[in-house]
């Protein structure tokens, strides 16, 4: 990609909630649905509409079940997702690299 490293963050993964979910599937593997909702620090509504997003885009899994008597909704990478986030994190690389490398002008 030519051009300045912001123009290769992608806007679906970029956002600050859905970049979220994405890191913290990746680490968990199966992530339930309020273990994000708390860490992410949203509501139930706005943490839906984010996975909505991303599973329409094939980012992730969606699986709703019981334990016991209580519906759990558990969230998985996709392999598509898991490039998402692989190409994310190596823009920001190029973003920061950038920045690093540019001289600080002197406080004035």
């Amino acid at each position: 990609m030519s051009g300045h490293p912001a123009n290769g963050l992608d806007d679906l993964v970029h956002q600050r909630v859905r970049l979220g979910i994405l890191t913290i599937a990746h680490e968990a593997r199966k992530v339930d649905f309020s273990y994000l909702r708390d860490n992410l620090e949203v509501t139930a509504g706005n943490l839906s509409q984010h996975l909505g997003v991303l599973e329409s885009a094939g980012l992730i899994t969606i699986e709703k079940g019981y334990a016991g008597k209580r519906a759990r909704t558990s969230v998985t990478l996709t392999k598509a997702g898991q490039s998402a986030l692989t190409e994310e994190i190596r823009q920001l690389k190029l973003l920061i690299g950038k920045i690093e490398r540019a001289e600080t002008p002197e406080p004035s």
